[in-house]
């Protein structure tokens, strides 16, 4: 069963953009694929619900192209924008938190949707482990955005991640275990979302029934 078009959540772009996403998803090679890229780029950045769901439209796109020619053009810019955007990142974070936090989320789900031979891009690991390292320094652990934004990656890819580099993850853990037991300042919110980050990896990337409840009673309180 195909998703239709409403799937990829693009009835925010003006109609002209989301003829050229619709192309895109159906005849790539017929379309400016390095504009296709840069539109979704632009778009994830500043739209918190688009940049969560990214991944699915940029995924259909990649296997469109590979299908049709073989080819990749649309991958390799996208991978081209998301390294400019990478390097610029303390500079958008100081801009614009919400930027940031729409970068981290959306090179996560690119690195959860693209795979090769069905494994996880090697050129994504790195760069989204220093996003990760970054949301764990003691001055994104007083934005309660920063933390929730890191608790929501990992329990999307961490274990992904983990099986890739687990001396890197075991890094990141220090520093949230670190924050969450010697940072003065934190608000109760991101106390109890490292809390629960750290459990969930300890009980192998899942968590009881008990501490589900436990936790997501509390948040919703």
């Amino acid at each position: 069963m195909e998703n239709s078009t409403d799937d990829y959540r693009i009835q925010s772009f003006d109609l002209d953009t989301q003829m050229l996403l619709k192309t895109a998803l159906k005849d790539p090679s017929s379309v400016n694929l390095e504009k296709v890229s840069n539109i979704i780029m632009d778009q994830s950045l500043k739209d918190p619900v688009f940049s969560k769901e990214a991944g699915r439209i940029c995924y259909t796109i990649v296997q469109a192209e590979a299908k049709q020619s073989n080819g990749n053009v649309f991958r390799r810019n996208l991978l081209n924008r998301l390294q400019q955007e990478f390097k610029d990142r303390e500079e958008t974070r100081g801009r614009s938190l919400q930027e940031w936090v729409c970068y981290v989320t959306f090179i996560c789900n690119i690195f959860d949707y693209l795979k090769v031979n069905n494994m996880p891009m090697v050129a994504l690991v790195h760069p989204v482990f220093d996003c990760l390292m970054r949301l764990a320094q003691p001055d994104a652990l007083m934005n309660e955005e920063e933390v929730d934004c890191l608790v929501v990656q990992l329990h999307r890819i961490g274990e992904q991640l983990e099986k890739v580099n687990g001396q890197r993850m075991d890094e990141l853990f220090f520093l949230l275990r670190d924050g969450f037991l010697l940072q003065e300042g934190l608000t109760s919110m991101a106390r109890l979302l490292l809390l629960e980050i750290l459990e969930f990896r300890a009980g192998g990337w899942l968590l009881s029934s008990t501490a589900h409840k436990y936790y997501y009673s509390e948040i919703s309180d």
